[in-house]
């Protein structure tokens, strides 16, 4: 799997690349990651309902074709796409989800901090009062003392993958007040900067870009 860091890059042209690279693959095609920034803008899910966005002001709202809900993108977060042929890597969608999932949380142990699943809930989120502590979480949808710091939304359309993973690394984090990120109205959403990690973009990007690598191999 190739990776291509495009930098800033506006989003809807770089969705419309993402399902022309899906549509035009032949079975030789070989995987790509795209490794990205948008500025700022909100993204609707499938399942997304418009009263989610409880004020968009003047960030503009795209409708997509991705599962999930309502999210933000903007500078300081790190987008992955994984344009991945998962007929050719050997493994169904729920394992996909599992790998990505798993890049975002041996990402941020490199910076020390523990990551967390939340069953029937994708992405990943951090305990607020102490995100370096290793103890386990257990049980379903509870948010109780965490902030999300990585969101995930994908297609699958004839066995290949796009949209992807966003990872918060040091941004403006208001526009997440201004909707019910991923459907949960008062769900935190932190960054690496807001839990005390000083990182770059390019690092954090070459980090979650080299865990993406590693785990999406076949």
């Amino acid at each position: 799997m190739e990776a291509k860091v495009l930098g800033q890059v506006d989003y809807l042209p770089t969705y419309q690349a993402m399902a022309a690279f899906t549509q035009g693959r032949s079975p030789d095609t070989p995987d790509e990651l795209w490794l990205c920034e948008h500025p700022p803008v909100f993204t609707q899910g499938l399942a997304g309902k418009a009263d989610h966005v409880l004020d968009a002001g003047g960030i503009p709202v795209v409708a997509t074709n991705r599962g999930g809900q309502v999210t933000y993108h903007g500078p300081g977060q790190v987008v992955g796409y994984p344009l991945v042929d998962l007929r050719r890597a050997g493994y169904f969608v729920k394992e996909y989800v599992y790998r990505v999932e798993e890049a975002v949380i041996r990402t941020l142990a490199e910076y020390a901090v523990t990551g967390h699943r939340v069953a029937g809930a994708p992405g990943i989120y951090v305990r607020l009062e102490d995100p370096f502590s290793h103890a386990r979480r257990e049980g379903g949808p509870d948010f109780t003392g965490l902030g999300k710091i990585a969101a995930l939304g994908i297609k699958v359309s004839r066995n290949c993958t796009y949209h992807g993973v966003a990872l918060n690394v040091a941004m403006d984090l208001e526009p997440f007040s201004r909707i019910n990120p991923c459907g949960y109205a008062g769900l935190r959403t932190v960054d690496l900067s807001t839990i005390g990690v000083s990182t770059t973009w390019n690092e954090a990007a070459a980090l979650l870009g080299h865990k993406l690598q590693a785990l999406l191999a076949p």
